[in-house]
């Protein structure tokens, strides 16, 4: 049975930092892209960032490219999110998914809440 499970989240003050990270357990997705997601409040879920198993990076806005940060470690099935400066605009439920060999985002962990206070 694949389980995502994220950690890492909690309520920081504007321009704190956090790292997530996403562990993958049940199946080795060393050969499968990683990526995060976030449902910010009364929002849909965006796409944040992806990486995929050599390490190719891609990120949603410009805005996010100079304080977030992916990567991952395939020995151990894991996917990190480094967020630095954060803002009351980074509020919201962060999640890992892993893509099939489709391109579908296919696996998904239960989501940590990053809290940001001014």
């Amino acid at each position: 049975q694949v389980q995502l499970v994220e950690s890492g989240g909690g309520s920081v003050q504007a321009g704190g930092s956090l790292r997530l990270s996403c562990a993958a357990s049940g199946e080795s997705f060393s050969r499968n892209p990683m990526g995060w997601f976030r449902r910010a409040p009364g929002k849909e879920r965006e796409f944040v960032a992806s990486i995929t198993w050599v390490g190719d990076k891609t990120m949603s806005k410009d805005s996010m490219k100079g304080r977030f940060s992916i990567s991952r470690d395939n020995a151990k099935n894991t996917v990190y999110l480094q967020i630095n400066n954060l803002i009351r605009e980074d509020t919201a439920i962060y999640y890992c998914a892993v893509q099939d060999w489709n391109a579908v985002w296919r696996y998904w962990g239960q989501g940590t809440q990053v809290t940001v206070s001014s």
